[in-house]
């Protein structure tokens, strides 16, 4: 009897070993014909322990000149809102594009979409940090970079925090100016 449980164990695992090796990549959900794109944001080691950012959306610009009215286009970022992004280090990034599907095309830049609600928390005080003119609410990189069908393309948007947020004597306020840096790796 014990003989045959076994058995039966190891024919229900090479019947399932089979299934799942045979599978196309049509079969596992991605397309030949496009690429797919996911988007993940970290941040580096800061000097400030709770900054958070309004994420709105993550877009990329397809077009060279970026004043087209299809140059941008959304990522559709699954977690927006407000997040600590001093939190997000190497063993917690925050996932905010997951296996998004576009034509292959050359794209230029991603830039992540910021809201108004950016905030950060100094000696128990919540105090709103006014985007820089030139940042206008939306922070990029550029990537220059051709995006093939068939491929995963994972970019990892890293926030340099201390870069990022600094006092203007000036306005007397604090300002953020997103300074980002992309990472990608191609599958």
């Amino acid at each position: 009897m014990n003989h045959l449980q076994s058995i039966k164990t190891i024919v229900l695992s090479l019947v399932f070993l089979i299934s799942y090796t045979s599978c196309t990549k049509d079969d596992m959900g991605r397309d030949g014909n496009k690429a797919a794109i996911t988007v993940s944001l970290k941040s580096n080691l800061s000097e400030y322990s709770d900054v958070y950012f309004d994420i709105e959306d993550v877009q990329v610009k397809v077009k060279e000149d970026g004043n087209l009215s299809n140059a941008w286009v959304s990522l559709n970022a699954i977690n927006t809102g407000t997040h600590n992004v001093s939190e997000l280090r190497s063993d917690s990034e925050l996932l905010l594009v997951d296996h998004f599907e576009v034509n292959p095309t050359y794209i230029y830049e991603v830039r992540l979409v910021l809201g108004d609600n950016n905030f950060m928390n100094i000696n128990n005080t919540l105090v709103n940090l006014d985007i820089t003119s030139s940042g206008n609410g939306s922070p990029s990189n550029l990537i220059k970079r051709d995006f093939e069908a068939s491929y995963i393309y994972q970019l990892e948007i890293n926030i340099d925090i201390d870069e990022s947020v600094s006092f203007s004597e000036d306005e007397n306020m604090m300002i953020l100016n997103p300074k980002l840096y992309t990472e990608i790796r191609k599958f």
